[in-house]
């Protein structure tokens, strides 16, 4: 139970101090946006509560559920502070994705606009091939509620190299093997974002060969870095 309780305490101080990352790229407003860890091993997960104020969260005010979104009983839990609005999408994908683990939602101005329009963002970057091997795609209109966001969001990346989902007309979901990977990858969501729309009002970008992409991906998939 030990090891339990203290990784459970770890990754509340870290699901904590990734949401300063999110207010530190702008990528978020008000109490808006949220991030979550998979609890290693076990069917659970830390998340944001819902309607807090960034300024306001400590670690003890993340909150445990189950993978269906259940706040968790036991010496972990925390009965005092409902779970953020989304919780439902995101135990949705770790239930249906278990390669991920970490889940980050956002409302990121570039990369929402692109989703209010229903329109995909082109690889016509670099960095796009690099970090998503190919186009942004774009997820089902879903309600917030139920695991329906989460289904659109499992249904658009199961097969793509992305990972990131702009839901259309509600915003950007990206997922990564921790929440660390997924927090990187929303700002790069924005980044590209921004940067394909200002492309856009020069001109027409110009698109890169798909042979060219997937070099791009798997070179920075497994080989950039230390």
């Amino acid at each position: 139970m030990s090891v339990l309780l203290d990784t459970i305490a770890r990754l509340r101080e870290e699901v904590c101090a990734l949401h300063s990352e999110l207010t530190r790229y702008g990528l978020v407003v008000w109490t808006a946006g949220n991030v979550s860890a998979r609890v290693p091993g076990e069917e659970l997960m830390v998340i944001k509560p819902s309607g807090v104020s960034y300024d306001d969260l400590t670690p003890e005010s993340m909150v445990v559920t189950d993978l269906h979104g259940t706040p968790a009983d036991g010496e972990w839990g925390n009965p005092a502070l409902a779970p953020s609005s989304d919780t439902a999408a995101h135990a949705y994908v770790y239930r249906h994705l278990p390669e991920v683990g970490g889940v980050v939602h956002t409302h990121s101005t570039y990369a929402t606009a692109w989703a209010a329009r229903g329109e995909p963002i082109p690889c016509v970057l670099t960095m796009m091939g690099d970090e998503f091997g190919g186009e942004i795609p774009v997820g089902p209109f879903a309600l917030i509620g139920d695991d329906s966001i989460g289904q659109g969001i499992v249904a658009t990346l199961r097969d793509s190299n992305s990972p990131a989902v702009l839901m259309q007309n509600h915003g950007p979901f990206t997922i990564g093997k921790d929440a660390r990977s997924a927090v990187k990858a929303a700002v790069m969501c924005e980044e590209v974002a921004r940067t394909v729309h200002i492309s856009r009002q020069l001109g027409e970008p110009r698109p890169i060969d798909e042979q060219l992409i997937a070099s791009l991906h798997a070179r920075y998939q497994n080989v950039y870095g230390q």
